[in-house]
């Protein structure tokens, strides 16, 4: 991480930094309450030292409205553990290896136990969201369940789909991301107290935030480095998930050979890796990177609205991190 990034994320973190650390050591002492067999299950799981973005928007969310820090931390907590879920999931599906540079739960236990463990972390979730008392937050909640597993089996059927449309990918990739995201931003200002206005306001800057954070990393999938991603660069592709650089691609150049092959059916390692170079040889990823910052716009016009305090500052200053980090 280059000096500019790392002082980018301590301005949009010190607004809550004492109630995100406080949802990381509530993170890290579930380990020692969890009492599940297995060596280190849960802290293989959740020791990778993820970014904390989803629950700093839930924390920065909140930052318009005088609020009760205990129930958006405990909110902070739970969309944490809904991420993780997700990954412990994908991962297993996805039959990968590493994650964030470390050995994932699929590849020390098993797909069994993998599976197991993410339904654990789902209902563990559960748990902390219901401490809120807040109906429509648990409803909001449930329901984004429900979008992350339905982004997950969109992904799962249209695997190798080369017919699929933009809008299929965005639907896709809402459910599987930005889902999270709208649900992170709006439960932080509803639990906050704040106006039905400056919820969907919040709303929506979590769904575009939410695509704009999951065409970049479609992005990186294809530019950054193995060491930077924690996997294979192209993996996405070499999985058979066709996404944004691609569909660009396959829009701009539709009589590539490679793509007819593709067409036909073929599932060739090496056809795949000529797509990821010629991607790259392209200006395709200068192409989706700029429909990122369409996202990130929408993002920054839905705060414009907003109390110009110090959590949207840090709110639009993630905007820019988003569309600027390298993993």
């Amino acid at each position: 991480m280059t000096e500019a990034i790392e002082n980018l994320v301590q301005f949009i973190y010190e607004p809550v930094k004492e109630d995100l650390d406080r949802v990381a050591e509530d993170l890290q002492g579930l380990t020692a309450q969890a009492g599940l067999p297995g060596d280190g299950l849960l802290t293989q799981a959740i020791g990778g030292g993820g970014k904390m973005v989803r629950p700093a928007v839930t924390l920065l969310a909140a930052s318009f409205h005088d609020h009760d820090h205990k129930m958006t931390i405990r909110m902070g907590l739970a969309v944490e553990l809904l991420h993780l879920a997700t990954l412990i999931h994908d991962d297993s599906v996805d039959n990968s290896a590493m994650r964030r540079g470390r050995a994932t739960i699929d590849s020390l236990f098993g797909r069994n136990v993998a599976v197991l463990l993410g339904d654990y972390v789902f209902a563990t979730s559960a748990t902390f969201v219901c401490d809120t008392g807040n109906v429509r937050v648990i409803r909001r909640f449930s329901e984004t369940i429900m979008e992350l597993a339905s982004g997950e089996l969109m992904e799962h059927f249209s695997a190798y789909n080369w017919q699929q449309s933009r809008d299929d990918y965005e639907k896709r990739i809402y459910n599987k991301t930005a889902s999270l995201f709208c649900t992170a931003a709006e439960s932080g200002a509803v639990l906050s107290g704040t106006s039905e206005a400056t919820s969907q306001a919040l709303n929506n800057y979590g769904y575009n935030l939410g695509m704009s954070f999951q065409i970049m990393d479609d992005v990186l999938d294809f530019q950054g480095t193995e060491e930077e991603l924690g996997k294979p660069v192209g993996n996405d592709l070499l999985q058979g998930t066709v996404t944004l650089p691609v569909l660009l691609f396959m829009d701009r150049f539709p009589q590539e050979p490679v793509f007819r092959r593709l067409m036909d059916g073929s599932r060739d390692e090496s056809d795949l890796r000529q797509v990821i170079a010629m991607v790259r040889d392209s200006t395709i990823l200068d192409d989706a990177m700029q429909v990122a910052a369409e996202y990130r716009t929408s993002a920054l016009a839905a705060l414009s609205g907003l109390e110009n305090n110090r959590a949207r500052q840090s709110l639009e200053a993630l905007t820019n991190y988003v569309t600027h980090r390298r993993s």
